[in-house]
C-alpha cells in the first residue's frame, strides 16, 4: 500500500525524513513477541552506542562522522542501536535555561586545553554542526542518520549525573540516591520520548540502566533497596512515558545491575504483585536483562541462569509472558574471547530462543572515562580511532549471530 508522504526538517540541519513503510511503527507486544504494524515479528540485533558519560554526547565523533559510524553498524546487518543518555543533560535544558553547546560540553569535561582540540575534530568530521549546536541536537542528528539507514533507535537512561557507569557508590544507583532525583528522572524520560517522537524511528526506551545497591547511602540501602520500591517507581515512570509517547515500547530493567527480574516474571514474590494486565498499555511492556558471565565454563550454566533470572517469561503459562531483550552482553574484542564459552553460547542461544540483543559496546574509545581522556575500549567493536573493526575475526562471528537472529 502506498502511504502519503510528509517531511520533517530536523533542527535546521537539512535532514529530511519521509514516512514510508519502514519502520512499520508502532511496535506492539503479543505474549513473548514484538510485532510491527504489519504483524511481523521484530527482533533487535544491535549495539550499544554510549552517550551518558561526562561529555553527555555520543562517543566517537572526534574520529568519524555520524554517517560513517552508522554505515558501519548497518554493514553488520544490525537493525538497532541502544543509545544512552544522562538525565543531567535534560536538567541543564529545563533548569539551566537551555542545553549547553557541544563546544561548552567538551570544555567542561576535558578542560579548556583539550576540549577545543577534540571539539574541532568533531566539527571536521561532522561539518553539519556549528558553534551553536547543542548536545541534544547531536542525538537528533544520530536518529536522523539511523532513520535514513533504517536502524531502530532504542533510548536508554543510563545515568542521572553524566559519568562512567556503573558503581554502587557513584550516587546513581537507586531511587533517591545522591544524584538520582526521582522527579527529575521522570521528567527527563518524558522530555526524551517527547522529542524522540519527531524522529520517526524511536521504537522503545529503557527506563533505567542497572539498578543496584546504593552502598554510599546506608539508610537508603537498608530501607529502600527492594522490589516494592522498584515497582512503585518503575510503574510511575512507565505511565509518564506512555502518556508522553504512547507509540513506543517501554523496557523494564531489574535489580542487581539488571541481572534479575524473577519476581516480575513470576508475577508475585519479594513483596510485589506484578501483572501486565493491570496496565492500560500491556502491549507496550518489554523486559530487559544484562549478562556478563564471561568466566562461565559451560553454556548450560549460562542458559540456566538466564532462565531463572527472567528468560522464563518467554514460555511461562502462570506468570507474565513478555518479550525479553538482552540489552547488554559483551566481551573483550582484542583477543579470542569471541571463541570462548560465553560468547559462543550466546551466539547460538539467543538466536535459537528468538531473543533480541544489543552488544556492549560500539565505542573503540571514550572522550573520557573515569578521569582518563581518550580512553581505549578493548571491548569496542570499533578500533580506537573508529576507522575499522578492532577484530575482523570477532566481527565475522558476530555478523553470523546477527544473521541467525534476524533469519
Amino acid at each position: 500500500m502506498h502511504l502519503s508522504v510528509f517531511s520533517l526538517l530536523i533542527l535546521g540541519f537539512g535532514v529530511i525524513s519521509s514516512r514510508c513503510a519502514w519502520p512499520d511503527a508502532p511496535l506492539v507486544t503479543s505474549g513473548r513477541w514484538i510485532h510491527n504494524a504489519k504483524g511481523d515479528n521484530v527482533t533487535y540485533a544491535g549495539v550499544n552506542w554510549p552517550g551518558a558519560a561526562d561529555v553527555m554526547i555520543p562517543e566517537g565523533l572526534q574520529y568519524a562522522s555520524i554517517a560513517s559510524i552508522v554505515s558501519g553498524i548497518k554493514s553488520l546487518g544490525m537493525n538497532a542501536i541502544r543509545l544512552t543518555f544522562a538525565i543531567e543533560m535534560i536538567d541543564d535544558i529545563i533548569d539551566g535555561g537551555g542545553d549547553v553547546t557541544v563546544s561548552a560540553a567538551f570544555n567542561k569535561a576535558l578542560g579548556t586545553t583539550n576540549g577545543p582540540v577534540v571539539y574541532n575534530k568533531v566539527l571536521q568530521n561532522n561539518p553539519q554542526f556549528s558553534a551553536s549546536t547543542t548536545r541534544v541536537q547531536v542525538y537528533d542528528a544520530i536518529a536522523a542518520e539511523c532513520f535514513k539507514q533504517q536502524i531502530y533507535v532504542h533510548l536508554d537512561n543510563h545515568m542521572s549525573k553524566g559519568g562512567w557507569c556503573c558503581s554502587t557508590t557513584d550516587g546513581n544507583a537507586w531511587f533517591g540516591d545522591t544524584y538520582f532525583d526521582v522527579t527529575k528522572w521522570k521528567r527527563g524520560l518524558q522530555f526524551m520520548v517527547t522529542r524522540g517522537a519527531k524522529w520517526g524511528n524511536l521504537m522503545s526506551i529503557g527506563m533505567r540502566n542497572e539498578l543496584r545497591n546504593p552502598e554510599d547511602n546506608a539508610t537508603l540501602n537498608t530501607n529502600s533497596y527492594n522490589w516494592p520500591t522498584w515497582q512503585t517507581n518503575m510503574e510511575a515512570a512507565a505511565k509518564v512515558i506512555n502518556a508522553a509517547n504512547p507509540d513506543i515500547l517501554i523496557f523494564f530493567s531489574g535489580l542487581n545491575f539488571d541481572t534479575t527480574l524473577a519476581p516480575v516474571v513470576a508475577g508475585t514474590g519479594s513483596g510485589i504483585t506484578f501483572n501486565k494486565s493491570d496496565f492500560t498499555f500491556p502491549d507496550k511492556i518489554v523486559l530487559e536483562l544484562h549478562n556478563y558471565q564471561n568466566s562461565a565454563t559451560s553454556c548450560s550454566s549460562i542458559e540456566s541462569s538466564l532462565v531463572s533470572d527472567g528468560f522464563s517469561t518467554l514460555t511461562t503459562t502462570t506468570g507474565n509472558q513478555l518479550p525479553m531483550v538482552l540489552t547488554e552482553w559483551g566481551h573483550d574484542q582484542s583477543n579470542n574471547d569471541y571463541e570462548g564459552v560465553y560468547a559462543s553460547c550466546l551466539h547460538s542461544y539467543l538466536p535459537a530462543e528468538h531473543v533480541g540483543w544489543t552488544i556492549w559496546v560500539l565505542a573503540g574509545s571514550y572522550y573520557i572515562r573515569s578521569g582518563t581522556q581518550d580512553y581505549d575500549e578493548t571491548w569496542g567493536l570499533y578500533n580506537h580511532n573508529w576507522t575499522a573493526w578492532r577484530s575482523t575475526a570477532a566481527i565475522d562471528s558476530l555478523t553470523k549471530m546477527v544473521q541467525a537472529t534476524l533469519a
